[in-house]
C-alpha cells in the first residue's frame, strides 16, 4: 500500500505539470477562446488524440482515485473509524490545501537572485529531518580564508553545480542569465 505521502506526491506531480491529455486539450480550448488562433485538430487527423488515448487518460483519473480511496481506508482501519467521516472531513479542504506544496518548491521560498531563502531552507528541512541545509556562502572568495569551512562548502557547491550545468540542462538554459541555475552559481561567486 502506498502511504499519505507518496499519494500527496503523486497528486502534486499532476499539479506540477505532468498534466493528462485532458488538462492538455482544456488549455488548448482555453487558449483558443482567448484568440490564440489555434484549432482543434479533427478525430482522425495527424496529431489528434486517439480513442484508445482519451480512454487511458479518464482511465488513469479513475486510477488516482481509487488510490486515495485505499489510503482512506487504511486510515478508517487503523483509526477505528468510518471512512464516511473522512470523506465528510475531506469535503470541507479546498483543492489548495489538498496539493499544497512545501515553500522551498514554491516563489515564496525561492530568492529572486538565486536559490533559497530562509522559508524555503526552513520548509525544506521540515520536509526533510536530519537535513543540514544552510544558506549560500555568498562571501567573495577572496575574503575567504582558504581552507575554511565556508570556502570549502563553496568550492564543492561550484563544482557540482558546474558540473551539473554542462551535463544536465540544455545549452539554451545554460546560456540564459536567468535560469536558476545560472543565478545560484552568480550568487556562490563561481
Amino acid at each position: 500500500m502506498k502511504t499519505f505521502k507518496q499519494v500527496r506526491e503523486e497528486l502534486q506531480s499532476v499539479e506540477e505539470g505532468k498534466r493528462g491529455l485532458w488538462d492538455n486539450i482544456h488549455a488548448k480550448r482555453k487558449r483558443i477562446k482567448a484568440g490564440s488562433g489555434e484549432r482543434m485538430r479533427k478525430p482522425g487527423s495527424k496529431g489528434a488524440p486517439t480513442a484508445q488515448a482519451l480512454k487511458q487518460s479518464a482511465e488513469s483519473v479513475e486510477d488516482i482515485f481509487d488510490l486515495i480511496e485505499d489510503v482512506i481506508e487504511d486510515i478508517a482501519k487503523e483509526n477505528n473509524v468510518d471512512s464516511e467521516i473522512i470523506w465528510e472531513e475531506l469535503e470541507s479542504v479546498t483543492d489548495e490545501e489538498l496539493l499544497e506544496v512545501a515553500a522551498w518548491q514554491r516563489k515564496e521560498g525561492k530568492n529572486p537572485e538565486g536559490g533559497l531563502n530562509k522559508a524555503g531552507i526552513a520548509s525544506y528541512r521540515r520536509e526533510n529531518p536530519g537535513s543540514k541545509l544552510q544558506m549560500a556562502v555568498t562571501t567573495k572568495p577572496s575574503k575567504l580564508k582558504p581552507g575554511s569551512k565556508a570556502a570549502n562548502r563553496r568550492k564543492s557547491f561550484c563544482a557540482r553545480m558546474g558540473g551539473m550545468k554542462k551535463r544536465l540542462t540544455s545549452a539554451k538554459t545554460a546560456r540564459d542569465p536567468d535560469s536558476r541555475i545560472n543565478k545560484a552559481l552568480r550568487k556562490w561567486n563561481c
